[in-house]
């Protein structure tokens, strides 16, 4: 069994969960990876044996059978660069308050060996959207899908900017706003749901648009099939506006066309038994919870 793991940690304390986890590994003799940058961090304040490391270009493979990261829901986005189109099942520890994408708890990390090895788990497949221009974009040319969202925004101005959307190539509307978002069933969550978007179970095969802070106050989220392939084009008082991947920026000229659509791989998440996305979004968003007392 090969697992490679991956942290952001800030706090001290939490790379005793690491330890733990490093411990459990040895217990079922599973071969373990570090991130490079976080084995030198981890090394230096933990007596650790010695463990081969990983980075963006080499040392991750297919052979790999669970990716472990620890931090945030930020902390999974940025695991996913690492796991690229290599089909290797993440699990996210979440090392601060409940997320939606890493929602298992660090005091129970043993349980993501254990329960993984006792065979208590699924894979659900997360979707990916990709942009793509008949320019380049420097930013994206290695990488140029996200988990989250896909999102244009102004950029250097507090006016509005005018993002005219195509949808297989019939025109839907120009959205006068200060973005709009395509955002995945895992993204619906995020950024998307913090500017009035639907919640989407992971499973279902959609994409959302929801734009941001819209003037033409009629525009709503459009829920829209994921095998749709959206153009974008963007003008503004301004030269450039901004287009982001999860957490991926870059500066693209006014009037440039994009194309959003579904990547052609998946990413898998490991699901354990004991947890669900249900049980989640209930506890995220204080469903069925009376806060008036």
């Amino acid at each position: 069994m090969k697992i490679a793991i991956y942290a952001q940690i800030y706090e001290n304390e939490t790379l005793d969960y690491v330890v733990e986890l490093l411990d459990e590994c040895k217990n079922v003799g599973a071969e373990v990876f570090i991130e490079a940058h976080f084995y030198t961090q981890l090394s230096a304040s933990r007596q650790i044996a010695n463990y081969g490391t990983f980075d963006r270009e080499v040392g991750l493979d297919r052979s790999f059978e669970m990716f472990v990261s620890f931090g945030g829901d930020g902390t999974i986005l940025r695991a996913i660069t690492y796991i690229r189109d290599l089909g290797i099942p993440i699990v996210g520890v979440n090392t601060g308050t409940l997320g939606f994408l890493s929602t298992l708890k660090k005091e129970e990390v043993r349980r993501v060996v254990t329960e993984f090895v006792s065979g208590a788990y699924s894979i659900v497949e997360r979707s990916l959207v990709e942009v793509n221009a008949d320019f380049d974009i420097p930013e994206f040319r290695d990488m140029n899908y996200a988990l989250n969202e896909v999102s244009v925004s102004r950029k250097d101005t507090t006016s509005m900017i005018t993002v005219e959307t195509h949808l297989n190539n019939e025109y839907l509307t120009s959205y006068w706003a200060d973005g709009l978002i395509v955002a995945t069933p895992t993204g619906s969550t995020g950024y998307s749901l913090s500017c009035g978007g639907p919640v989407i179970m992971p499973g279902v095969q959609s994409l959302v648009i929801t734009p941001i802070a819209p003037h033409n106050l009629n525009a709503r989220p459009l829920v829209i099939s994921d095998d749709t392939i959206i153009r974008l084009k963007v003008s503004g008082r301004e030269v450039n506006h901004l287009v982001s991947l999860d957490s991926r920026i870059a500066t693209i000229e006014n009037g440039k066309e994009i194309t959003v659509k579904r990547a052609p791989f998946t990413i898998k998440m490991i699901a354990y038994t004991s947890e669900s996305f249900l049980e989640t979004i209930r506890n995220k968003l204080l469903w069925g919870q009376d806060k008036r007392n």
